[in-house]
């Protein structure tokens, strides 16, 4: 398969609407409805780009390198103190060498290859309709006291969900953000469990909390609406159920609408701190921060993208929230010498390189701590557009898989959740399987409230169930040629980490 612009390509190609790690230590680190958008600007020297700019979080140093990076020709968008991130525009082409040159400065680099008023890429797939008539049909399968739709989430049973929910499901204490393209809070599976206090708009780096900043701004910017259905979508007798239908959700928004959905470096900095600093427990990040797919240490633009997100994730730990990650939908080993990158930079014309993934790092899922998740179908083997890698991957859980096909009504082997304006859809990918690890994170934390971050992953992982490595040689798509190779026993490998993980032993 091919590299896949981000968590969300390979879910937005397949959906169908019912209208109803390696160490990082060496690194630095320890903030109306209409999103904030790049304005219109060039100079004589030329167009305008994104910048982010480390330097030790002191109020002393963070002044002294805002004076040198006026002198170079740029002007502050924010500055992360407390974590030494500056968000920066310049028009000056020189700006990244002259500023990584400054005083107090420790990386610098653009956060993307195109000008702030670049188109960017566009998405790839389209949701497939299902008409009321249908979705009144697959109502009528509901068993007595499950949800409208819920004969259709084979993975809630998959993972004991449905069960965990009659012991405990989740406090409303807890609150998981979903840092993706907006969440639709009017959905009626979402709107009584929405956080707005904790939610916001954080495209371009500084974060916009207008009431409804957080929602898409259209339909077609649906992932985010999905995700969060995965996690909180409330048992109230409309459509879905969520994994943890009695914790809270928050939507904090990354995706710039008009680059094509990019999540670029600066917006997600933006994010994690926002999440720490509003006291959200756990966040998901079914994401890979454009516009590369590997961010490699040698490159001091990617070496400073690498820097910059370690430092807000790290920030955000050290606050009490757990971060959790989607492995990527490329089928690609996290854990072999080699990759071959075809996707990068997708803000302007991508080059083919060879990467290094124990170099470069897909970015955040790779970052230290983040709890890195595989993606698995109805039969309990690894999704055939799964990432894997042994040591990379932490844990797996249902992210839905077309070739394999669950015994349920519409025999739809992705994972059926919400989208915006009140309908529902399936869709398939790491995507929906890192929102599953992150409920049942927010269980774990309703239960163990003063469990830590390490506490928690540590927990997420004991109460896995491993299936081990398949027997016969792996073919996911079933055309006869060997697709992946998993490595490691029944305790760890590569294809489910520490295995796959279960709500229902989460809150026993």
């Amino acid at each position: 398969m091919a590299h896949l612009r981000s968590r969300r390509r390979l879910a937005l190609a397949v959906p169908v609407v019912l209208s109803l790690t390696a160490s990082l230590g060496f690194l630095p680190g320890a903030a109306s409805a209409a999103p904030i958008t790049a304005t219109t600007a060039t100079s004589a020297d030329g167009p305008v780009l994104s910048y982010v700019v480390n330097t030790k979080a002191d109020h002393r140093t963070v002044e002294s390198v805002k004076k040198a990076i006026a002198k170079a020709g740029g002007t502050v968008v924010i500055a992360y103190e407390k974590i030494g991130v500056i968000v920066v525009h310049s028009a000056n082409p020189a700006f990244g060498g002259q500023i990584r040159a400054a005083r107090g400065v420790q990386s610098a680099g653009a956060t993307r290859t195109a000008p702030l008023t670049a188109a960017g890429t566009t998405q790839e797939g389209a949701a497939q309709i299902l008409s009321a008539a249908d979705a009144a049909e697959l109502s009528q399968s509901a068993s007595a006291g499950a949800e409208p739709l819920e004969a259709d989430q084979w993975d809630l049973r998959a993972i004991g969900a449905d069960k965990a929910a009659k012991i405990n499901p989740g406090s409303k204490s807890v609150t998981v953000a979903v840092i993706d393209t907006g969440v639709d809070d009017t959905h009626p599976d979402l709107a009584p469990n929405f956080s707005a206090s904790q939610s916001a708009n954080c495209v371009g780096g500084k974060p916009d909390t207008t009431y409804g900043a957080w929602r898409p701004v259209d339909a077609d910017h649906y992932h985010g609406t999905h995700v969060a259905g995965e996690i909180a979508a409330a048992r109230n007798d409309i459509g879905v159920a969520g994994v943890a239908p009695g914790v809270k959700v928050a939507g904090i928004t990354v995706a710039e609408p008009d680059a094509g959905q990019l999540f670029f470096p600066e917006s997600v900095v933006c994010a994690f701190v926002f999440a720490a600093d509003h006291g959200v427990e756990i966040t998901n990040n079914s994401y890979y921060v454009d516009p590369w797919l590997y961010n490699c240490m040698d490159d001091p633009d990617q070496r400073a993208i690498v820097d910059a997100v370690n430092r807000a994730q790290l920030y955000a730990q050290k606050k009490g929230t757990l971060n959790v990650a989607a492995a990527g939908n490329s089928n690609e080993d996290l854990d072999s010498d080699a990759i071959v990158d075809e996707s990068s930079p997708d803000d302007s014309t991508p080059v083919t390189r060879t990467i290094d993934p124990h170099e470069c790092f897909d970015v955040p899922t790779q970052l230290p701590g983040v709890v890195t998740v595989s993606s698995t179908g109805v039969a309990r083997a690894k999704s055939y557009f799964s990432s894997y890698g042994y040591g990379v991957v932490d844990v797996a859980a249902p992210g839905g898989d077309r070739y394999q096909i669950p015994d349920t009504p519409s025999k739809n082997g992705r994972i059926l959740s919400t989208m915006p304006n009140n309908q529902y859809g399936f869709l398939q990918g790491t995507s929906m399987a890192s929102p599953h690890a992150a409920a049942v994170a927010a269980l774990l934390k309703s239960k163990y409230p003063k469990a830590t971050p390490a506490q928690l992953q540590a927990l997420l992982k004991a109460q896995a169930d491993n299936p081990g490595c398949p027997t016969d040689p792996y073919d996911g798509d079933g055309d006869g040629v060997v697709d992946a190779t998993c490595v490691g026993g029944k305790r760890v490998n590569g294809f489910y980490g520490a295995g796959i993980i279960n709500a229902l032993r989460a809150v026993k």
